[in-house]
C-alpha cells in the first residue's frame, strides 16, 4: 500500500489531516482524538511495521 492509498483509507475511516509537521503530516482520528504522523511520499510504499502502527493509532483493524 502506498502513502496515497493509506491517506484515502484514513479519510474513509473518519481521520483527517490535522496539520503539517516539519517532516510528516500529523493526522487525527475524530472518534478518539488521537494524533499520529504519516509520511508525505504519496507514491512510496509504506513499510509493514509502519502501516500496522498507523492503522492501530487510527483505530482501523
Amino acid at each position: 500500500m502506498t502513502y496515497g492509498e493509506l491517506k484515502k483509507l484514513l479519510k474513509k475511516n473518519g481521520c483527517y489531516l490535522h496539520h503539517q509537521g516539519s517532516r510528516h503530516e500529523i493526522w487525527e482520528n475524530r472518534a478518539t482524538g488521537k494524533q499520529f504522523p504519516v509520511g508525505r511520499h504519496n507514491t512510496q510504499e509504506v513499510r509493514d511495521g509502519t502501516l500496522k502502527s498507523i492503522k492501530k493509532d487510527a483505530g482501523i483493524n
